[in-house]
């Protein structure tokens, strides 16, 4: 038989082995991730390897390319994150599966490294507290990779001279049996860890339920009349609570179930080391606020702010009961750093905590006890910070000490230690490159600068004179407020530009600057065509 005869009649069955290969590959991968995701519901749900890579990979990512992920993405970066990793390992799952059908013990220990890079990422996240973390992982792992070498050994014999492994042989009937029982297993073991991992959050569903907010002690007052401009298309002047921005690293929300949730209060300063828990908070006095929150990584016009009326303790109350006094008055400690359950870090001046303002211990949003997204059972807040320096959700531990002494998540990765918000103005209507009729047209948005307020909007039609907008009657100075600008408006394309003054006198920078480090500055400008 001549080479070329031969070429043709080998030519299919390498074909058969390597495609047979690349779905061994596959499935020995599915596998591998079902079993961690089985076995991270009896360790923990964080602890399995697409969570705990994902994590460690959002800690080590540029802070640009953070940026970029939240501008592109919004609040689905995460989704997308972990969609890009199950694309990856998928990848490499294939390409182990090709590269079995000729070494196949080699390729089935290829696996196993992707465990041990997991149970690494792991045991090496900041809430991580056991070696146990790493179980999920290495089990999923070895799984997997005992799958492929098993089904490997079913593909057909490899072409006449070619390498050939004991016990490699080809029966059709028993690997389609083979991956079949493996595909079943994999989804049979992927769901039932998926709903033991629900339920492990049953009980912080039922304390949540059975929770009953108290009356707070200092009610808010009514929203006055008129704070809601008339006007389509403008943000609700309270943010319901589905609809409030969520910026944070946890790929899996926590769900910790309050009537287990302890708060820790130590460090530098406190002679009267306290451990609170949420019936604790629940008895003493309730504050209820309305407060704005905005994220540093919001851009200029971006939709990072919210407004809700929070219910929660003051917190310079709990501190100054412990014995802790603001550097203003001779304390030692010039930091308070809030910890997550989730390992996150977050250090507030605390001068800022204790100068009046009303900075709490939150408990509940709009009504009800927080959402387990924005923070449940507790999270802090400080009107007038960012978020990254104030808002500590799912928080468990509170440590006095110093900037000098202690530097938190962002801070470490290049954000500023103090981070007062902006003065900030954002056009809500008319959108970029909305086509109005010409006449009257209403341009409408809001204004922030927590805990100064705002005095004065002013919007520029193309390069014209600034006119003043009609501002909305104010809630608080914690708050943001609406304007609104009748526009008479001319055919042609058109540039509308917004500015704000706080009630310091400052006026909004024009001077673009990135969200990195201490928040985005700049005035929003919106291009429209009238016709």
């Amino acid at each position: 038989m001549s080479d070329e005869e031969n070429a043709a009649r080998t030519k299919p069955g390498t074909i058969t082995r390597l495609s047979s290969g690349a779905l061994s590959g596959l499935l020995a991968g599915c596998a591998a991730l079902a079993v961690a995701e089985l076995v991270a519901a009896a360790v923990r749900p964080q602890a399995g390897p697409v969570v705990a890579v994902g994590g460690a990979a959002i800690d080590r990512t540029p802070v640009a390319v953070k940026d970029w992920a939240i501008r592109n993405f919004g609040t689905d970066d995460k989704l997308v994150l972990q969609l890009g990793i199950l694309a990856v390992l998928a990848l490499f799952a294939l390409a182990l599966g090709v590269f079995a059908v000729r070494h196949r013990r080699t390729g089935a220990a290829g696996v196993v490294v992707f465990g041990v890079i997991g149970a690494a990422a792991a045991t090496s996240r900041p809430d991580s507290t056991s070696v146990t973390d790493a179980l999920p992982s290495v089990l999923g792992a070895l799984a997997g990779g005992g799958l492929l070498y098993l089904l490997i050994g079913r593909l057909p014999a490899p072409p006449r001279g070619a390498a050939r492994e004991p016990g490699q042989g080809w029966d059709r009937r028993r690997f389609v049996l083979a991956a079949t029982v493996a595909a079943a297993a994999s989804a049979g073991a992927g769901a039932v860890g998926r709903a033991l991992n629900g339920a492990g959050g049953q009980e912080a569903v039922t304390s949540r339920r059975n929770i009953d907010l108290p009356p707070p002690a200092s009610r808010a007052p009514a929203v006055p009349r008129g704070a809601q401009v008339r006007v389509a298309g403008v943000s609700p002047f309270i943010t319901p609570n589905a609809d409030f921005y969520r910026v944070d690293t946890a790929l899996v929300v926590p769900k910790v179930d309050a009537t287990a949730w302890r708060l820790r209060v130590h460090g530098d300063g406190v002679p009267r080391e306290r451990t609170l828990t949420f019936d604790d908070l629940l008895r003493r006095e309730l504050i209820e606020r309305d407060i704005t929150l905005t994220c540093v990584s919001n851009e200029v016009g971006g939709p990072y702010v919210g407004n809700a009326r929070w219910i929660g303790v003051r917190l310079a109350d709990l501190l100054e009961e412990c014995g802790v006094r603001p550097p203003s008055q001779g304390g030692p400690a010039d930091q308070l750093v809030a910890r997550s359950v989730d390992g996150m870090t977050i250090g507030t001046p605390v001068e800022d905590v204790m100068d009046g303002r009303d900075a709490m211990l939150a408990v509940g949003m709009n009504g009800e006890p927080l959402p387990f997204d924005h923070g449940f059972p507790v999270r802090m807040l400080v009107p007038g910070l960012y978020g990254y320096v104030s808002a500590c959700k799912w928080i468990e531990d509170i440590e006095l000490t110093t900037f000098d002494a202690y530097d938190a998540y962002w801070v470490k990765r290049d954000w500023a230690r103090e981070a007062p918000i902006k003065t900030q103005s954002r056009i809500d209507t008319p959108k970029p490159f909305a086509r109005p009729k010409a006449g009257a047209v209403m341009v409408a948005g809001v204004a922030w600068a927590q805990h100064r307020g705002i005095d004065k909007v002013e919007v520029r039609v193309d390069d014209g004179p600034w006119q003043a907008a009609t501002l909305a009657a104010e809630d608080t100075r914690d708050t943001w407020r609406q304007w609104s600008y009748a526009w008479q408006a001319t055919e042609g394309g058109h540039t509308l530009t917004v500015r704000a003054t706080d009630r310091t006198g400052e006026v909004q920078t024009e001077k673009r600057t990135r969200t990195v480090p201490d928040g985005a500055g700049g005035w929003h400008s919106v291009v429209v065509t009238v016709e």
